[in-house]
């Protein structure tokens, strides 16, 4: 419920939490397990997180935004700094960091410069440590206290997005530091993710899984159009634009099966989550340079020039 004009929001609080992390430290799988619904897509590839993408979490009269940013990484092309702008634009807008740190890759050079970039930036601070699983007490340690020499963290966590395990103090964490004011979002919401791009998202997500090792990493999913039925079902029809002609044949696979697991895995994902019937249709099809688009770049929000 956002705050109408006139009512009593004292007792009201809401705030943002940036969760940041090198590529596949586990951001999007926290912020999921954080909203209790899929909000961010996931996969094994790095970078798949593209811009911001907000998921909303509600705690009796407490509002949460968790901001899931993309890796941070060394940005060799225009979309890998467009991405990491993004991410720090992301720590800018926040009231909370969450730092994330995949404490089985431990310290790496991701992890260095993140550390670096905190230094602009005087909110609390959480230090995450990620995928702890099976991890030897005296290594997870180890490395928090390495971490915690290198930067001021205001508090420490031990965690697995994956399982769960640790999670709920960190939520208690975020949600005791959340500013008083009134909510950003209504009580319905738990995503900023427009339904068509959320769509999008979904197959690209399908993809990646199908073709991790395979797939080139410049690839786009577009939804085309979006029709609804009296009957309450959906036609939606996509575009997956890959940036030259042997990525096509990699993603249509012999004889089109592999596009059509592609397909049928998205749509019936996007049928749970919308809670209606879904139709699918994607096309794919070859653009050079399209990532040098700037409408995509405003589609993501992210800045062309960054």
């Amino acid at each position: 419920m956002m705050a109408e004009l006139g009512e009593d929001t004292a007792a009201m609080r809401c705030g943002i939490v940036s969760v940041l992390g090198a590529p596949n430290a586990g951001k999007s799988t926290l912020v999921n397990r954080l909203v209790g619904a899929k909000v961010t897509i996931v996969s094994p590839k790095v970078q798949t997180t593209r811009t911001r993408v907000r998921g909303i979490a509600i705690q009796d009269r407490v509002q949460v935004i968790y901001t899931d940013t993309p890796g941070i990484f060394a940005p060799k092309r225009r979309l890998d700094r467009a991405m990491v702008d993004a991410a720090w634009g992301g720590a800018a807008d926040a009231d909370v960091i969450a730092v994330i740190v995949d404490a089985k890759r431990g310290i790496d050079g991701d992890v260095e410069r993140i550390i670096a970039g905190l230094e602009m930036h005087r909110n609390p601070t959480a230090l995450v440590l990620n995928k702890v699983d099976g991890l030897r007490r005296e290594v997870l340690l180890t490395l928090s206290h390495t971490l915690n020499e290198v930067a001021s963290f205001d508090r420490t966590f031990m965690i697995s997005a994956l399982n769960g395990s640790g999670v709920k103090d960190l939520e208690y964490w975020f949600m005791g530091l959340m500013p008083a004011g009134p909510w950003l979002f209504r009580d319905d919401e738990i995503s900023d993710l427009p339904q068509r791009l959320f769509a999008a998202e979904v197959t690209r997500e399908k993809a990646y899984i199908k073709l991790h090792q395979e797939l080139p990493y410049s690839l786009l999913v577009e939804t085309e159009s979006w029709e609804e039925f009296d009957n309450g079902s959906v036609r939606i029809e996509q575009n997956l634009t890959v940036a030259r002609k042997t990525q096509k044949g990699i993603v249509l696979g012999k004889g089109g099966q592999m596009i059509k697991r592609i397909r049928a895995e998205a749509q019936q994902e996007l049928a749970e989550i919308l809670d209606r019937p879904v139709h699918l249709f994607v096309r794919v099809r070859v653009r050079e340079n399209w990532a040098d688009d700037p409408g995509h770049f405003r589609d993501w929000g992210l800045r062309f020039d960054a």
